[in-house]
């Protein structure tokens, strides 16, 4: 039976839902006469807020003078800005020479092309992407940022990261523009498309090998200046240490986790001793200990400066903290994903990496994101032990005679380059937690 409307017909408002703005409104801020008030008078304080901000930092802030005072000349109410921009250099580069800057930008630059592979979604090999960064950047950059002389060791890993940084780039390339992999291309190109398996892998090797043997004939003669790691500081320092912690205590966490959970007894009780122990003091302990204790347990002749010990101290500390996080995981995957692996034949191994570890860390990723923001903020500690991060740099600001009890602008400067750099990271892990959704939602 058809429904008609008549003139006597009642007309009835569609409900309000989240889906439209106003229904979005009045669900979440309006939907009671409590909620309501509480909404305005949080406005109201926003709103205020706001305004002073507005008005100190941006309509009476002061971006061009050459000393605090002549600040004060110009506007004694609003902020400073001049001091920050004429410290920006030191801010972002801490004493590092000004005409090595290059080095740390080209260093970044090379990170930068090296990970982009992981976001291009026709390029394959991934995984190979992530492994050759955690392996083998570090040795090309920290040889970039401190330079000197090479030895074998070196000139041989160094070797290897131009040539894994060469060979990704390479399969970005044509995975992008070919939608196929490197190494098909190759042998496509050269006529070996259709040849044995065990001929075709001959051939990649081989020209990985001359590959390999041409770049290290050239960066044999390559030498940059080398650079004390005293001079290094601001922001550069704080990625260095929190991008070594992250990348480390990843790995380290899942096998301390793997650890803690085995069935040879001496295996669990040195990963649980050892997580335990880093768990239950702060970093600050751990870096007074680092600093201070270590070098009194190593053999006479043996030296490690200070920024190698205090690596050593976060990435060990953040990956008993990854470890647990890890652990927590592995026991909300249900018993019958392990039972389903081993009926397929898969070993203890095979069906941890396959299928069991990546569940886990899937679930997990808003905790190890979190982890990974507390260490970025967690580096400013090194500042009570002598290494020039950006808050020994920021504090410096108000030292500096022209710029003499210039605080609240750095501090506040260094406050909002935090925030930028730890929300990025949070919402990245969003965007992860949604690209790997499966369909339930929380």
């Amino acid at each position: 039976m058809e429904y008609v409307r008549t003139k006597d017909t009642p007309t009835r408002k569609p409900p309000l839902n989240e889906s439209s703005l106003l229904g979005w409104l009045k669900i979440n801020l309006f939907d009671t006469l409590f909620s309501s008030v509480l909404t305005i008078l949080v406005l109201i304080a926003i709103f205020f807020a706001v305004k002073s901000l507005w008005i100190w930092g941006i309509s009476d802030g002061v971006w061009i003078a050459e000393t605090r005072r002549e600040c004060f000349k110009i506007n004694i109410d609003g902020a400073c800005w001049a001091g920050v921009i004429a410290w920006l250099d030191n801010i972002f580069y801490g004493r590092y020479p000004r005409e090595e800057l290059w080095r740390i930008n080209l260093g970044g630059l090379l990170l930068i092309l090296w990970m982009l592979p992981l976001w291009l979604p026709r390029v394959r090999g991934k995984i190979f992407v992530g492994l050759s960064v955690v392996a083998l950047y570090p040795f090309l950059a920290g040889y970039l940022f401190s330079g000197g002389e090479k030895g074998i060791f070196m000139q041989v890993m160094i070797t290897a990261a131009i040539v894994g940084l060469a060979v990704n780039v390479a399969n970005a390339v044509t995975g992008y523009f070919n939608r196929g992999s490197l190494s098909s291309f190759i042998l496509r190109k050269i006529g070996k498309s259709d040849a044995p398996e065990k001929q075709q892998r001959n051939i990649l090797l081989a020209i990985l090998l001359i590959a390999f043997v041409a770049v290290f004939v050239w960066q044999m003669g390559w030498v940059v200046e080398n650079v004390t790691w005293t001079k290094w500081g601001g922001l550069f320092l704080t990625f260095v240490i929190a991008g070594i912690g992250i990348a480390s205590a990843l790995p380290g966490g899942i096998i301390l986790a793997l650890g803690r959970r085995s069935k040879l007894p001496v295996v669990s009780v040195l990963s649980t001793a050892f997580i335990e122990l880093f768990r239950s003091v702060p970093l600050i302990t751990v870096l007074f200990m680092a600093t201070t204790m270590f070098p009194l347990f190593v053999p006479e002749g043996f030296v490690l400066n200070k920024l190698v010990q205090v690596i050593i101290a976060v990435c060990l500390f953040n990956a008993c903290y990854i470890a647990e996080i890890v652990r927590a995981g592995l026991q909300a995957i249900p018993k019958g994903q392990y039972e389903g692996a081993h009926t397929i034949g898969l070993g203890y191994w095979g069906a941890m990496g396959l299928i069991i570890m990546p569940q886990a860390l899937k679930h997990m990723i808003p905790n190890i994101v979190g982890s990974f923001i507390g260490l970025l903020k967690d580096t400013t500690l090194v500042s009570i032990i002598g290494l020039f991060d950006i808050l020994n740099i920021l504090r410096a600001i108000s030292k500096d005679t022209p710029w003499i009890g210039l605080h609240k602008e750095p501090l506040v400067f260094g406050a909002i380059l935090f925030f930028i750099i730890c929300f990025a990271m949070s919402k990245y892990s969003r965007h992860l937690e949604a690209k790997l959704a499966t369909g339930h939602k929380n």
